[in-house]
């Protein structure tokens, strides 16, 4: 759930997200070990300027600062290429979306069944009014993608005008929406609840106002959801 003033990442709700935030970490973790360390070594020549100050050479030192940074870029390669090899993973999808991106909105369009198929806007938010409260501004719309937790889904991608891209944050999946092609994206979400995003592409004069909500639910209410969407 996005909060204001949040500079962190947003609750992982899938695999690839906790994957994402434990290399973020893992990142971040040697990145501020190697900072330390050069402000150690910047105060320590800081306040004793004489230090070495005739040593033209050192074998040792030229070994060490470059064996050390080898180490230290394996270290950050490993992860990230096994997380590179996570995010183009294809899994047998039980459920198959077609999302498609419009000036200024997104449509669904479920493969696996008949004739369900619908547009999502953006839900207007009128501070004046009180039974608002319950959405989100600029987050909400009237339609919401219904899925099923635990359950692989893989959704097809591509847009009818412009360029827009198909994002939502706290499940780690992002692609970009291109006229004439389609891109496959493969999440699974892990626990039930709303799960918001955005265009993440200038697609135009309301780029900002075109949102996706996701609402992952248990596979009963979703065939339930099925049937009356048929019905």
């Amino acid at each position: 759930m996005p909060s204001f003033f949040n500079l962190s990442f947003q609750n992982a709700s899938s695999p690839l997200m906790e994957e994402l935030i434990f290399f973020h970490d893992h990142t971040l973790m040697i990145l501020i070990l190697i900072t330390m360390i050069v402000f150690y070594n910047i105060v320590s020549i800081t306040l004793t300027p004489d230090l070495n100050k005739f040593m033209s050479e050192s074998q040792t030192l030229e070994m060490f600062w470059t064996i050390t940074p080898t180490f230290i870029l394996i270290m950050i390669g490993g992860p990230s290429i096994r997380l590179l090899y996570m995010l183009d993973e294809v899994y047998t999808p039980m459920i198959s979306i077609k999302v498609m991106g419009h000036q200024w909105y997104w449509s669904y369009e479920y493969s696996d069944f008949n004739n369900i198929e619908f547009d999502s806007f953006l839900v207007p938010f009128n501070s004046n009014q009180t039974n608002n409260y319950s959405s989100l501004r600029l987050l909400d719309v009237d339609n919401r993608l219904i899925i099923p937790f635990n359950t692989q889904i893989r959704t097809l991608v591509s847009a009818t005008d412009v360029l827009h891209s198909w994002t939502i944050p706290s499940l780690g999946v992002k692609t970009d929406a291109i006229p004439g092609r389609l891109n496959q994206l493969n999440f699974l979400v892990n626990r039930p609840g709303l799960f918001f995003g955005q265009c993440s592409e200038i697609c135009g004069a309301n780029h900002s106002f075109m949102p996706i909500t996701l609402e992952s639910v248990n596979s009963y209410t979703f065939i339930n959801w099925v049937n009356n969407f048929i019905n």
